[in-house]
Formats: structure tokens, C-alpha cells, sequence
């Protein structure tokens, strides 16, 4: 019982806790990952705490539980076994050692993309991962340490960092190829297609797939097409192995082939093992005698074996018999010990090709060398490098600072015009007085400048091409002055005489002086001006006079008629009318009063006396005399008792003036001498430093100063005014004497160093100096010699070294052992090979080293060559003939041979592909043609001689400038064409055997630049104003065009004219009007109609009439006053009246005097001024007679007010002198004065206003027609190319000064070229790679190869014209005869039948770029090849090796995209395919989520006749059937339409309502069991029946209601009411 009681306590207790676990269960399993959330994080480890450095101490870090969303919490949190280690122990560090070790980071490796997943679509970039390398180095040696020890000191770099990639760029292939034919034509056999690889996947992109596609040839049948019972259904094939390495005899051979048919437990034959004997011997494949210098050129001859074995179609092995074969198969041949190239020991380093610190920090080199020895042969490791290359003083702080190359200019050549003149100028015949602008040029040479350059050496002049920088200016514009430009105004009017100096009178004879003034200003020299001054000699000389200022009315004595006096005053006057002091007048003064005569009435009043007419002649010759005149006027005639008047001569009085003879005197200078030292100061001259511009001092200049006559000799001096002579002496600077200065001789140019070839010419030096400053003011001359040649010294002759054959030696074959122990025939006989010895061997066949003849002598002939033993069964032919005779050049000869012996009878010796019996080859020849070949050249001038004296700057300081010019620009030169010299084969051949140049020339002529032709200035057109200001014309016209590049013309007009205007000035006082006294007064006869005879003359008459005068037009001036000219050039509208009325006074009337002049008005003509007149009384009247008013006023305005002001006119042109082309300049202008009015009058009416401040003239500058100048042609370069017809050699020059200022423009042709002549071009080229065939055996390892010819080319293999094949031996020097055996074989494998393996590799894909939205960012770009998998066989596929591709990188690509392509819907499918922007179709490349739909579905399925889905997924009808839609816009059904031009009647559109998707979305009935509507959208039927009952069953409702709620006694018409009421309700509901 209590054993019951426990077992119940137990299971109780085991119940409870089972439910307590259970019922924890879930919350240790909720805790779990909730203990997982926490992690341990530690910190930096602290500094190391220890008692002293290198000891050993603690570091302590800090240690924290954290979140993993990194939030830190209690440690409890954290599972404590893995909480890390917070101290450890530790080597404090001292403070120096801190230097001794360093972190070191290698460069950031390429980026690759990360293991993180990749986001759903990559825009433009991936992320990307970058690590590097970081290692503790050791400073002092740079060795790497354990990391620990970096880490004691700093934390290391950061290994990794981010970066960005492209986005993935998948795999592109081709499209596929078409089928192949089928493996076999009967059982089961394979087609295949293959496609290649266009581009590559990059960075992450998805792999290329599969490039083969293979199907069964009978796949449209079920089963394959049997074999007829004549066909094996397997067949064989001989496999031939590799051939082994080469052995020596004595060694067993290897590879022998054993067939090992094996069997499984079920007895079925499983597999065929191959197996190899090798043997363990250790064998040396690698011959090499050491016996002496004759051993090691000798070639020892070896053995070769091969494995066999036969293969069935289904890749398994089969026995040897079952390989029937034509041939028995070779497996052992001869073959050449190989033998590795022999080399000398390196030779010393060579000297560092850099010895200076440059600016570029590039390191310099060093080489060294060793010799070729013994060549490779069969095979052995080829020969190493020769020559050897390291870089040498990187340092370049412990380097001297490099000389340096600057350009050096000479001082600048004397200013020259002549470059300016234009062709046709008349100044060419003396040019040595031209002036104005010109240009100057200096030369340019280079010098080495260095730290350690002695100051006499700093500019020796050096090869210019060594100067890198640009040619510094060599031109430059100058100005040479004028001595003849002198522009003068006309002459003054000659003035009165004067005495010499009036101050000092003396003596009674004087002088008559007119004036003329240069017209430039202060700042232009006129010491070349002619005289400006004239006098004439005069007698009574008058300096001022006495002159009447006022003057009273005549004052009577007794009465008022009679004599009385009159009060008047005198003062001085100069005799320019200025006041002057009293004294200055000789004589008294005029008497203060003087008698008078008042006439009494009915006298006869004559008026006073007017002034002297001014002198008709200044002065007198033999045949004319002046005069001058006064005349009195009659103001009233006498009455009877009255004083008469006197008779006329006595109212005119003459006398003579002018009586001095007319000859004119003048100083006449003669020009400056030159300056020289001033004797009283003691300055000398001194001799200009180099470069010195300024001068040595002052000097004196003199002149002579002689008297001359006008159109005479000299006269003497006494006859000139003193007061006008020039200055005979003046001071100058003193020009300085400068020397010639020279720079040093150049270092003598470099003498060859290699050997002289035979019979070649000795090589010569040579240097020269240049001249940097020439002479002038007798400075010292510069010295004659300034190039240099000399021979150099004597070299060596070349040596002539040469190979030396010996005869062939026997056939060597294989071994009998070695036959008989692979299986092959007793019979010593076949293929073998057969060696010669080669020495080399000087002129006198004495022993030379190897490398001597490789180097002079060229590639070493062959020594061992393919020889053949013939054997029993073998072919036998008799020897070759000899060569026949040749009939001529071109043509063959031949040779032959006989089949003898048992090869006549057999088939096989007969096929004469395999055994020619003739041969034929091209008969020697020596006829050599030549033959043009390209265009001509230019037509080439021939350059200076001399190539070192020769001038940088064209033109530059030469005498004869124009010469120089003709002749480097234009004249008679030669043009070149190339030929080339041909074999009778049409090869080409050196030039020499055509005795020709290999080129052929012609004279030719380059047309000279003509510049543009203008005539001669036309004269000066008369000015166009005759008072005042106008302008003169002169013009050019235009008489030639340029041509070949010359000057052009300037700007012309519309009439092809050029026109100079200049200002003129005509004196307003010149021409004037002349006016003549006026006659009496005529009185008008009286109007009397009787007329009377024979009575006395009438008493004369009184009263009103009329006077006259003569006028005429004067030029003021000259000589001659009175000289008239015609009135037109007076002023028409100042024309004096000829005719006047009068008053002719009765003989009681009054007299008055003539009026005075107007007296003058103010300057600024007030409103209130006045003027006025006066006349006096001479007689008075009687009776009541009265006088008329003797004063008269009127106001100054309107009548004579008006301004006068200064107008300057326009600026002239620019002029030169006479003898200047451009330059400095004169521009003018006039001065005008103008009156209110417009009118110009004399200057002297605004010298009220005071002095002009402008100024007349002011400088300019006309530019100079600069022609383009240009250097020198350089020296011919050397050939572009060493062979071919696209040699040439150039020459250049360079613009130093662009032509300005309409001067000749710059050529241009700024290089020519000429041919060099053709010399033939020799390359060993390629051949294409043999098809790969094995010899003796259907499949198996083979040797592909091609073949290395000698072909001669016009410089390149791809021609035109075509390479043509030539002899071996013109290659030999080509770097391509070093050509490696390796480089012409190359392993191959033909596949057996049912052998899986790859196809070729496809040709490399055009060149792709990396491209962003069509933009690339690299010039490198990528193509891609492949090879796919051939399968032959369904059984071996399992075998077939994986396909492979390759890129490589490539220039010169392009960008390209990729879209999807569609064709046209066929029912509900399209083809869909990835484009290329070139058209190509590929796979790949196009983005998948953008990929068009290839097959379209409607909803539901469009199974109506004549129905089909559309591309928007609706069901419509077919071409010529009309849709019937439901209402809930499905197709129900295709009607045929009735006509293509009736419109669709009685159709139910779904134009309007809700799609079929959107009606099932709102459709309430949709989740019925029951749906009311079919699949074609169609009621049901049981729909319209359960309609139908519906209908039954709510009419018999009605008629019930009807009958149980009629009411017998209700009133009739309630009753129809209610039954109306229900009625209406009933459709109501319906």
C-alpha cells in the first residue's frame, strides 16, 4: 500500500513538473534571443604602467555590455564566459624608440564589389571594397617586423575603405550561327550552333551562357535512321601523341604504348587504359661539350619517339589493327640536340646618362652589355637580353644644376626703308635718302649657360636646335629722320625799308624783307629748311613817321573867305602803324598850325589832296620804274566873277618810287658738318662699351654762312641784313665710337665615331662665331674670318668578318635499336638530318669570334638541314639534269628526272605532286629600269652656301636688300621627283643600279610677288577757297593689281583712285579791288526841247548828278602791285560801286568836305552804341542859303556789329617728306577767322580776341607697310624613313614679324619637302598558321606552322604596290630574323571522330568603352574572344572541357548601347530580341525588367470564330467581320461586315461603360454559387425560366388579394379605388 502511495507521489510530482517545464518552456525560449541582443564591446587599450621604460607592466581597457541597436546596458545582460580580458601584459616603450619603427601602406588595390548583398536595381553605381597591404617596417633598413611591435606605439592604418563601382555589366553574345551538318549520316548523330562572346560580364554582371546549342539530327523523327549493314556502327581512328624530347643515342626510349583491356565484376568491358613505360634513369636532354673553342659550334643529332594509338568514334581505345592505315605510321624520327644560347658576362656599367639636376626630377640611365656566343639550336633556351638598363642618380640634390640653353639676340642692324619700298617705287634708284619709318632686325643664336662658364665663354654659340624656348622678337620698327622734310608757309609781302637796325640807323640805304616760316613745331628738326628770309637793298630808309592824328577847320583871318591857318597834331608812328617814341622819327615834327585858304563865294573848292597811291613797282629794273600818285577832287565849280578852277593836270601830281634795282639777297647755308669734339672744353671721344647707348659727351657742329644773289653766286656779305644771319656754330652730342664685337668660336662640331666604311670620304669639323655688334663712328672692324673647318682625326677602318661553310656531312639517321624498340622497319632508311660546320673567320681566314661575325657579317647560316636515305621499296629517281640555257632576261630555265627501278610500275611514284620530276627557276637578270614615282615637289630655291654664317632673319642686314629678296622668294629653282629603280620582276632595287640618285629634276621658276601698281601723285589742285581756309586734292590711280602674293593695294574709292587731302590758305588780303580816283561830277543836261545853232558853249552847271570810277581786281604780293588778274577772284559781294550820284554845289551854295570814316564800333556792340561821321565846311553859303548837317550817327547794331571768332578747320592728312614710306609725321590745320555772318576775313579782324591757343600742327604717325619676314630655310632634315616611297626630308621657317599696315602677307608655305630617293625595304613577314594536319595518323597532337619569308616592300607589307618575295639573305639585318622557333611552331590537336573539344578562337569583338548616358571616362577600351564546346557524341559529353573567353584592352573604341526590338504580332505572339546601337543582335546587354512582352492573353480567352486577342488585351474580330459586343463589354460574337464603306449598324458598343475587369469588381452577384451569366457573358436560360415564374407567381398573388379583400357591401366606387390603389403599388415594385 505504501508502495502504491509512493508510486502515486511520484507521478504526481514527475505530472508537476512536466507541466512546469512545459509551461517554461516558452519563456526560456523568449529569453534566449533575448540574452543574444547583448555583446561584449571593448575599448582602446591604455597607455602601458610600468616603473620605467622596457620593463614590464599592465594596460587596462574598459569593457561595457551593450545593445546591438548600441545602447549600453548592465553587464548582467551579457553572457559572462565570453566576457574578454580587460588587462594584459605589456613593454613600456621609451620615447625613442618611437622612431625606429613606422607603419608603411601600400597603394589602394583596384576595387571589388562587396560581399553585401546588392540593392534590387543598380542606377549608376555599386558599392565596392578596396584593401591594401600595412606593414611594420623597421626605418633603418626598411625590414619588416612583427605587427605587434607598430602596434605598441600607434594603432595601424585602415586596411579597407569604400569605393564605388559600375553598375553590373552582364555577359553580351552573338547570335547563335546556323546549324552545322550532322556528325554522321545515319544512327544517331548531333547538329550544333555555336555563338561568340562580345563582351565580357564586368563587375558582377551575370556569367555568359552557354555559346553551343546542340539538338539531334532526326529530332523531327522519333526514332534515328539505322546503318545499312555495309557501315560499321563505330569507326577508328589512329591518335599520335606528342613528340618526346630529343635524347642522345644510348638512352632508351620512352613512350612506348601498351593497350590494357580491363574488365568489371559483371564481366562487361568497362574501359581501355593507356599506359606508359617510363624509365627512372635520370637522362640529360640538353647537349653540352665543353672540349674547346671548336667543340662548342658542333651539333649533335638525337632521336625523337612518339605514342600511338587507335580511338573508336565513342572516345574509347581500340587495338592497333583495327587503324588500317595508307602509310604506316611514323613514330621516330631524327632530331637536333637542343642547346642553349651561350652569352658573355656583363660588361661594366656605362656611365649614367645623367650628370646634372634637371627641372623634369627624372631619373637618369645606365646600360651594359654582353656578346652572343653560341646561338640556341633545337629548341634550347633562347638567347637573353644583350643589353641591360638601370636607373641611376635618383637623387638628384646631391646633383650639379644642368647647363641650360638660352637664346642670345646681336644688337640691332641699322634702320632700313628699303623692306618697305613697294616694287614699283622710284625711290629704289636712292635709296640713300630715304627716311622715315623702316625696320631693323638682330640675329638670334643659342648658348649653354652654366654655373661654372667662364665670362669669355658665356655666349660661344651652340647648335640652335639644342634652344627648346621660342625665337625671341627679331624684328622691330625704327625711324630714321628726315633732312628734307621742311614745309613752309608762302611768302609775306615784301615790307617798307627799313634800315638794318633801327635802333642804330646808319647811312641812307636799307633793306625791303619778306618772310616765310616752317610750319612744323619746335620738336622737328629744320636745320635742312631753305632760307626764310629775302631783302632787297632801298634807299631812304624810314623806320617811323610823323603822321597828322587830328586836324582843325581853317580859320580866316579877316572876313570869312580868305587865307587862315589850322591847327593840327602829329604823332610817331612805326611804319607797321604801332606808336613809337618821338625820337625814333627823324626830323621835326609837323608844325602845330599851318596856313590854309578858305574860299570865298563863288570861288572854285577843290577837296585836299589824298595819300600817295602805294609804288607800282618795289623797285626798278633796266626796263620798268614805279610810281606813285595823288589826285584832288573839284567839290564846286566857280561862279563868273569867282577864282577859277585850276586846270585838270594840275588835280593829279606823280613821282617816281622804287628806283633801287630788283635783286634779292639771301643767307645761304650749307648743312652741318660733323659733330666733333669742342677743342676748348677738352672732351674727347670715347669708345662705346658693349651695349652702350648713350653718348660721349658734347661736341661742336659748323656750317658755312655765305651771301647769295637770287639766281647768282655769292655776293658779299654787307648786301644781306645782319640781323638775319643763321648761327654758323652750335653744340651736338658727341656720337661714341663703337667697335665690332664677336662672340667666341663655337666648339668644333663632333667627329664620327664609329669606323670608316671603304673608300668613304674623311669627315671634317668645323665651328663659327657670330657677329652680335658691327661697327660704326670708326669704330674697330670686324674680323674677316668666321667659320672654320678642319679635317678630323683619322678613324679606323671597319672590319670584315665573314662565315666560313664547310660541306655537308652524312645522313644521320635514327639507331637500329631505337627502330626496333618502338616497332618500326629494320631497313636503316627515311628521314634523317645532316650538319655542317660554320666558322667565322676574318680577312685572312684567321679564327674570329662569333660575335664578331654576327655583328659584321649578319645571322649565322644554317648547319643542320632535313636529308633522306632512300630505302628498297622507296621511289627511285635518277639525278636532276642541268639547268637548261636561258633564252633571255625574264625568262625560266629547268631541270629533270627519271623514275627508275620498281617505282615505275607503282601508282604512287607517279603522282608527281608528291614527286615532281622537273623543276623550274627564274633566270638571273640584270636589267634595271627606272620609273617615277609620286608628285612633283615644289619648285625649291637654292638656300645661302654657307649653313653656319647664314642668318636666322631673312633679309637680315643685307646691303642689297631687294636682291636678297628676288632671289629667296621668287626667280629660277629646281623641282624634285622621286624614282625608283625595278628589277625585271618589277622588285624594287637600290637607286645605284639604275646609275641614278633615285630622284630626277627639273628647272622650275616661282613667280615673283607683284605688288599693287599705283600712278604717280597727280599736282596739287588749286585751294578751294580764295580768302581764308579750304583744302588742295591730290590723287593716285590704280594701274596693276597685285599677284603671287604681293603687296595689296590700299583702300580705294569707286573710281579705284586714292586721294590726299591737305589744307591750303589763300590770303583774304591777295587779290583785293583796286579803286581809281572818281571822276566830276556830271551834272544831268537839262530837259530842253529847243534846240539852238550856232550859239556859245553854256555856262557849267550846278545841282544833282553823277560820278564814276574805275576798279580792278589786284593780286597784292608781288613785285608788281598793279599786276591785275581776273575779277573773279576778288570777292564779289566786297565789290566797290563804280557809279555814284552827286552834288555839284551852285556858286551860292554851301561846300562841305567829303565825310570821314565811320568811326569804329565797341567789340561786344551794346544796343546804345553809336558811330559817326564828320564833314567840315570850305565854303559858306550866301543869302539864305544854309550848310547841311556836318555830323552824322547811327547805331552800331544791325548796320556794322558783328563777331568775329577763330575756326580751326579739319586735320590734314598725315604727311611724310618726300623720302619716307611711314613714320613720324606732320598733321595741319588752319586758323580761319569768321564773322557773324559766315564769312571768312583776314586774320586781323580777330586779333580783338588775342592769340589762338590751339595748335596748327601736332605730331602723327602713318604705319609702315611691313612686309611678312621671315627666317632662313633650316637645313634639310634628315630622310623620315630609311627605305620606301614615303621618304622625304623637310626644311621650315618660322614668321618673325606678320606683314601690317597693307604690307606683303606672310606665305603660305611655311615647309616644303622633297623626295628621298627610293630605296627598297626588306621585311621578313609571317606567313598565315597551317591548317593542323598530323603526318601518318588521322587525329592526335601535331605542330602548327608558318613560314618566314623575305619580302621587299615600297615601305609598307599591306602595299600598294604588293610585297614581292626576295632572297633570305637582304633580311638578315631585320630585328625579325631573330625570330624564335617557338614563334614559327606551335602546338595543335587534331580531334578524333566522337572527340569532344573547343572551336577556334573567334575573332577579337570590335572595341567597347565604359559609357555613362552615351560619355565615356577612359581612352582604353576592351574586346573579347572565345571558344566554344564541339560535341560530336552523346556519350561524351560528360568529358567535354568548359568553354572559355578572353579580353584584351584595346584603343580607339566606341560607345554602345542596347534596346529591345520587336517584329509585328503574328495572332498573339512576336519575336522579341536585344539590339545594339550597330545593328548587331545579341544576347545580354538589354535591361530584363524593361523586356516587351513576346505573348499576349485576354479575359477571358478569345475563343469566338474569326476572333483574336489584341495587343491592348481585348478580344476582337478579324479583317472583315464587325464585333457584336454584350453589355458588359465582351465580344459576343464576329459578324461578317457587309461592306467596307457602310458604317457598323445595330452594334452594341462599350463605348461609355465600365471594362469587364472594372463590372467583376463591383458586380454583387460575382460570389454566388449560381452565376447568372455564362463565360461569353451570356444570360442562362434558367435565369429567364425562374424570371417567368417569378412573373406567374406575383399575378396569382394579385388576383388573390384581390378576391379575399373584396368587400360585397363596400361602395363600388371605393372598392375600385382601393383595387386601383393596389394596382399602382403592385408597379411600384415591379
Amino acid at each position: 500500500m505504501a508502495f502504491v502511495r509512493l508510486e502515486i507521489t511520484f507521478a504526481i510530482s514527475l505530472w508537476g513538473f512536466l507541466f512546469y517545464v512545459a509551461l517554461m518552456t516558452p519563456h526560456l525560449r523568449a529569453d534566449a534571443p533575448e540574452r543574444s541582443q547583448y555583446l561584449w564591446k571593448t575599448g582602446v587599450w591604455g597607455a602601458c604602467v610600468a616603473s620605467d621604460c622596457g620593463s614590464v607592466g599592465l594596460q587596462s581597457r574598459s569593457i561595457w555590455c551593450v545593445h546591438s541597436d548600441g545602447w549600453i546596458t548592465h553587464q548582467s545582460n551579457c553572457f559572462p564566459s565570453e566576457r574578454p580580458a580587460h588587462q594584459q601584459v605589456c613593454v613600456k616603450t621609451c620615447e625613442w624608440q618611437k622612431d625606429l619603427f613606422e607603419w608603411r601602406s601600400s597603394p589602394w588595390g583596384p576595387c571589388s564589389l562587396t560581399p553585401l548583398p546588392p540593392a534590387d536595381r543598380c542606377v549608376t553605381a555599386q558599392r565596392g571594397v578596396q584593401t591594401r597591404d600595412v606593414v611594420c617596417m623597421q626605418r633603418s633598413n626598411g625590414s619588416t617586423v612583427n605587427q605587434q611591435v607598430c602596434k605598441v606605439f600607434s594603432s595601424p592604418p585602415e586596411r579597407e575603405q569604400a569605393c564605388l563601382l559600375p553598375c553590373p555589366i552582364d555577359c553580351v553574345v552573338s547570335a547563335f550561327s546556323h546549324w552545322s551538318t550532322c556528325s554522321r549520316t545515319c544512327g544517331s548523330a548531333l547538329q550544333r550552333r555555336t555563338r561568340h562572346v562580345l563582351a565580357t560580364p564586368l563587375y558582377g554582371g551575370a556569367d555568359c551562357p552557354g555559346l553551343t546549342q546542340t539538338r539531334p539530327c532526326n529530332h523531327d523523327n522519333s526514332y534515328p535512321a539505322l546503318c545499312p549493314s555495309d557501315q560499321q556502327e563505330y569507326s577508328y581512328s589512329l591518335w599520335v601523341g606528342p613528340w618526346s624530347p630529343c635524347r642522345l643515342k644510348g638512352t632508351a626510349p620512352v613512350g612506348k604504348t601498351t593497350v590494357d583491356f580491363s574488365f568489371d565484376l559483371d564481366g562487361n568491358k568497362a574501359s581501355y587504359t593507356i599506359k606508359r613505360h617510363t624509365d627512372s634513369v635520370h637522362h640529360q636532354n640538353h647537349y653540352d661539350d665543353k672540349r674547346g673553342h671548336k667543340a662548342s659550334w658542333e651539333i649533335a643529332i638525337g632521336y625523337q619517339t612518339r605514342q600511338l594509338r587507335c580511338t573508336r568514334s565513342d572516345g574509347k581505345n581500340a587495338m592497333l589493327s583495327l587503324c588500317d592505315h595508307d602509310n604506316r605510321p611514323v613514330n621516330f624520327r631524327s632530331c637536333v640536340m637542343p642547346r642553349d644560347c651561350t652569352v658573355s658576362d656583363w660588361s661594366l656599367w656605362s656611365p649614367c646618362s645623367k650628370t646634372c639636376r634637371t627641372s623634369d626630377q627624372s631619373p637618369g640611365f645606365r646600360s651594359r652589355s654582353r656578346v652572343l656566343q653560341r646561338t640556341a639550336i633545337g629548341g634550347g633556351e633562347p638567347c637573353p637580353a644583350l643589353l641591360e638598363k638601370a636607373s641611376c642618380n635618383i637623387l638628384e640634390e646631391t646633383l650639379p644644376l644642368c647647363s641650360r640653353y638660352e637664346w642670345r639676340v646681336t644688337y640691332w642692324n641699322p634702320c632700313q626703308v628699303t623692306p618697305l619700298l613697294s616694287q614699283q617705287d622710284h625711290r629704289h634708284s636712292n635709296t640713300s635718302v630715304l627716311c622715315g619709318g623702316g625696320i631693323q632686325t638682330r640675329e638670334a643664336f643659342c648658348v649653354r649657360i652654366h654655373d661654372n662658364t667662364t665670362p669669355s665663354h658665356i655666349n660661344r654659340p651652340v647648335w640652335r636646335n639644342l634652344c627648346t624656348a621660342p625665337l625671341p622678337s627679331l624684328a622691330q620698327s625704327c625711324f630714321v629722320p628726315c633732312r628734307k622734310h621742311c614745309p613752309l608757309t608762302p611768302w609775306s609781302p615784301w615790307g617798307p625799308c627799313l634800315h638794318d637796325n633801327c635802333l642804330e640807323p646808319q647811312g641812307r640805304r636799307g633793306f625791303r624783307i619778306r618772310t616765310r616760316s616752317v610750319i612744323e613745331e619746335s620738336w622737328v628738326e629744320s636745320e635742312s629748311c631753305p632760307h626764310i628770309t629775302e631783302a632787297m637793298i632801298c634807299d631812304d630808309p624810314v623806320c617811323a613817321l610823323w603822321r597828322v592824328t587830328s586836324q582843325g577847320s581853317c580859320v580866316h583871318h579877316n572876313g570869312s573867305c580868305g587865307p587862315g591857318t589850322q591847327e593840327q597834331t602829329a604823332e610817331c608812328f612805326s611804319v607797321t602803324g604801332e606808336p613809337v617814341p618821338s625820337e625814333q622819327c627823324p626830323g621835326d615834327p609837323p608844325p602845330a598850325q599851318q596856313p590854309c585858304e578858305r574860299p570865298c563865294a563863288g570861288d572854285c573848292v577843290l577837296a585836299d589832296w589824298s595819300s600817295w597811291s602805294l609804288c607800282s613797282q618795289f623797285c626798278s629794273s633796266k626796263h620798268l620804274e614805279g610810281y606813285q600818285s595823288r589826285s584832288r577832287t573839284l567839290l564846286a565849280l566857280p561862279a563868273a566873277q569867282g577864282k577859277p578852277c585850276p586846270p585838270a593836270p594840275e588835280l593829279e601830281q606823280w613821282r617816281p618810287c622804287g628806283t633801287h634795282l630788283c635783286t634779292v639777297y639771301f643767307w645761304d647755308t650749307s648743312p652741318w658738318e660733323t659733330c666733333m669734339p669742342d677743342s676748348t672744353t677738352g672732351e674727347g671721344n670715347g669708345t662705346a662699351q658693349m651695349g652702350n647707348k648713350f653718348t660721349c659727351g658734347t661736341g661742336v657742329q659748323t656750317r658755312q654762312i655765305t651771301c647769295r644773289r637770287a639766281g647768282n653766286g655769292h655776293v658779299v656779305p654787307k648786301r644781306c641784313p645782319e640781323s638775319s644771319r643763321p648761327d654758323a656754330i652750335r653744340s651736338c652730342p658727341l656720337p661714341c665710337k663703337t667697335d665690332c664685337v664677336v662672340t667666341p668660336f663655337s666648339e668644333w662640331s663632333h667627329c664620327p665615331t664609329s669606323c670608316l666604311q671603304v673608300n668613304s670620304s674623311a669627315p671634317v669639323q668645323s665651328r663659327h662665331r657670330i657677329i652680335t655688334q658691327r661697327p660704326a663712328n670708326g669704330g674697330q672692324e670686324c674680323p674677316d674670318t668666321l667659320y672654320e673647318e678642319r679635317e678630323c682625326d683619322p678613324l679606323p677602318l671597319c672590319p670584315t668578318y665573314r662565315w666560313q661553310m664547310h660541306r655537308w656531312h652524312q645522313c644521320v639517321l635514327v639507331p637500329d635499336w631505337v627502330r626496333q624498340a618502338v616497332g618500326g622497319p629494320s631497313e636503316a632508311c627515311g628521314i634523317g638530318l645532316e650538319i655542317r660546320e660554320v666558322a667565322c673567320v676574318g680577312v685572312d681566314d684567321s679564327p674570329a669570334g662569333m660575335a664578331d661575325c654576327v655583328r659584321w657579317a649578319g645571322v649565322m647560316p644554317v648547319q643542320v638541314r632535313e636529308c633522306r636515305v632512300p630505302c628498297r621499296d622507296e621511289c627511285t629517281f635518277t639525278s636532276w639534269s642541268r639547268f637548261t640555257q636561258c633564252q633571255g632576261c625574264g625568262s625560266w630555265r629547268t631541270r629533270t628526272r627519271s623514275l627508275i627501278g620498281r617505282g615505275k610500275k607503282r601508282w604512287r611514284c607517279q603522282q608527281e605532286e608528291l614527286f615532281p620530276v622537273l623543276e623550274k627557276e627564274a633566270c638571273p637578270c640584270d636589267e634595271f629600269h627606272s620609273q617615277s614615282q609620286g608628285v612633283w615637289s615644289a619648285c625649291l630655291l637654292t638656300p645661302a652656301e654657307n649653313k653656319a654664317l647664314r642668318p636666322l632673319v631673312q633679309g637680315a642686314y643685307q646691303r642689297d636688300w631687294q636682291t636678297h629678296r628676288r632671289r629667296s622668294e621668287c626667280g629660277h629653282g629646281k623641282r624634285y621627283r622621286a624614282l625608283a629603280c625595278l628589277d625585271h620582276q618589277g622588285r624594287l632595287v637600290e637607286p645605284a643600279l639604275c646609275n641614278s640618285p633615285g630622284y630626277e629634276e627639273e628647272v622650275c621658276h616661282v613667280p615673283c610677288p607683284t605688288d599693287c601698281r599705283l600712278s604717280e601723285w597727280s599736282d596739287w589742285s588749286a585751294c578751294s577757297a580764295s580768302c581764308g581756309g579750304g583744302v588742295k586734292v591730290r590723287s593716285q590711280w590704280l594701274r596693276q593689281k597685285p599677284f603671287n602674293g604681293g603687296r595689296p593695294c590700299p583702300k580705294l574709292n569707286y573710281k579705284n583712285q586714292v586721294s590726299e587731302v591737305l589744307p591750303c590758305y589763300s590770303d583774304c588780303g591777295q587779290y583785293v579791288w583796286e579803286l581809281k580816283s572818281w571822276s566830276v561830277c556830271f551834272i544831268n543836261p537839262p530837259n530842253n526841247n529847243t534846240t539852238t545853232t550856232n550859239t556859245a558853249p553854256p555856262l557849267p552847271a550846278c545841282g544833282e548828278g553823277f560820278r564814276t570810277r574805275n576798279i580792278r581786281c589786284v593780286k597784292r604780293g608781288g613785285l608788281h602791285l598793279d599786276e591785275s588778274v581776273d575779277d573773279s577772284l576778288c570777292d564779289h559781294k566786297e565789290q566797290p560801286i563804280t557809279a555814284e550820284t552827286c552834288l555839284l554845289p551852285c556858286p551860292s551854295h554851301c561846300v562841305t568836305s567829303e565825310w570821314s570814316q565811320w568811326t569804329r564800333c565797341t567789340v561786344d556792340c551794346n544796343d546804345s552804341d553809336l558811330r559817326w561821321r564828320s564833314r567840315n565846311v570850305l565854303r559858306w553859303p550866301e543869302g539864305e542859303h544854309t550848310c547841311p548837317d556836318l555830323n552824322q550817327t547811327q547805331p552800331c547794331v544791325n548796320i556794322t556789329c558783328r563777331k568775329y571768332s577763330y575756326v580751326y578747320s579739319d586735320w590734314s592728312s598725315c604727311q611724310l617728306s618726300e623720302y619716307a614710306v611711314c613714320g613720324r609725321g606732320i598733321k595741319a590745320r588752319l586758323l580761319n577767322c569768321v564773322r557773324s555772318d559766315g564769312k571768312l576775313v583776314k586774320l586781323s579782324m580777330c586779333e580783338e580776341l588775342g592769340p589762338s591757343r590751339g595748335k596748327l600742327s601736332a605730331p602723327c604717325e602713318v604705319g609702315c607697310p611691313v612686309n611678312c619676314l621671315l627666317t632662313e630655310w633650316s637645313i634639310w632634315s634628315e630622310c623620315s624613313h630609311t627605305c620606301g616611297s614615303q621618304s622625304h626630308m623637310t626644311r621650315s621657317r618660322v614668321v618673325v614679324q606678320p606683314a601690317g599696315e597693307g604690307g606683303r602677307p606672310c606665305p603660305s608655305q611655311l615647309s616644303q619637302t622633297r623626295p628621298c630617293p627610293i630605296r627598297p625595304c626588306y621585311s621578313w613577314r609571317l606567313g598565315d598558321w597551317s591548317s593542323c594536319r598530323v603526318e601518318g595518323a588521322d587525329c592526335g597532337e601535331s605542330v602548327s606552322q608558318r613560314e618566314m619569308s623575305c619580302m621587299v616592300h615600297w615601305g609598307s607589307l599591306s602595299g600598294p604596290p604588293q610585297p614581292l618575295p626576295v632572297e633570305d639573305k637582304w633580311c638578315l639585318w631585320n630585328p625579325l630574323s631573330k625570330v624564335s622557333e617557338m614563334e614559327l611552331r606551335q602546338p595543335c590537336t587534331v580531334p578524333c571522330p566522337g572527340e569532344c573539344h573547343l572551336t577556334k578562337w573567334s575573332p577579337w569583338s570590335s572595341c567597347q568603352l565604359l559609357c555613362l548616358d552615351g560619355r565615356s571616362f577612359e581612352t582604353w577600351g576592351r574586346q573579347a574572344r572565345s571558344r566554344a564546346v564541339v560535341t560530336q557524341t552523346s556519350e561524351n559529353q560528360d568529358t567535354c572541357p568548359s568553354q572559355v573567353y578572353e579580353t584584351r584592352p584595346c584603343q580607339g573604341g566606341s560607345c554602345v548601347s542596347y534596346r529591345w526590338m520587336s517584329g509585328e504580332w503574328r495572332h498573339a505572339h512576336r519575336l522579341v530580341w536585344c539590339q545594339r546601337s550597330d545593328g548587331v543582335n545579341v544576347t545580354g546587354g538589354c535591361v530584363a525588367q524593361n523586356r516587351p512582352s513576346a505573348v499576349r492573353e485576354c479575359h477571358p480567352p478569345c475563343n469566338k470564330p474569326f476572333s483574336f486577342c489584341t495587343q491592348s488585351a481585348v478580344c476582337a474580330c478579324e479583317k472583315g467581320f464587325t464585333e457584336v459586343m454584350t453589355s458588359h463589354g465582351f465580344l459576343d460574337y464576329c459578324t461578317r461586315s457587309p461592306g467596307s464603306d457602310q458604317k457598323k449598324a445595330d452594334v452594341k458598343t462599350s463605348a461609355g461603360r465600365l471594362r469587364p475587369e472594372h463590372i467583376q469588381n463591383t458586380n454583387p452577384l460575382k460570389d454566388w454559387t449560381l452565376q447568372p451569366l455564362g463565360a461569353d457573358g451570356r444570360v442562362k436560360p434558367w435565369v429567364y425560366g425562374l424570371m417567368a415564374a417569378g412573373f406567374i407567381l406575383i399575378l396569382l398573388l394579385i388576383i388573390m388579394t384581390f378576391l379575399l379583400c373584396k368587400n360585397p357591401e363596400d361602395n363600388p366606387s371605393s372598392s375600385a379605388q382601393k383595387a386601383l390603389t393596389l394596382t399602382y403599388d403592385m408597379d411600384v415594385d415591379m
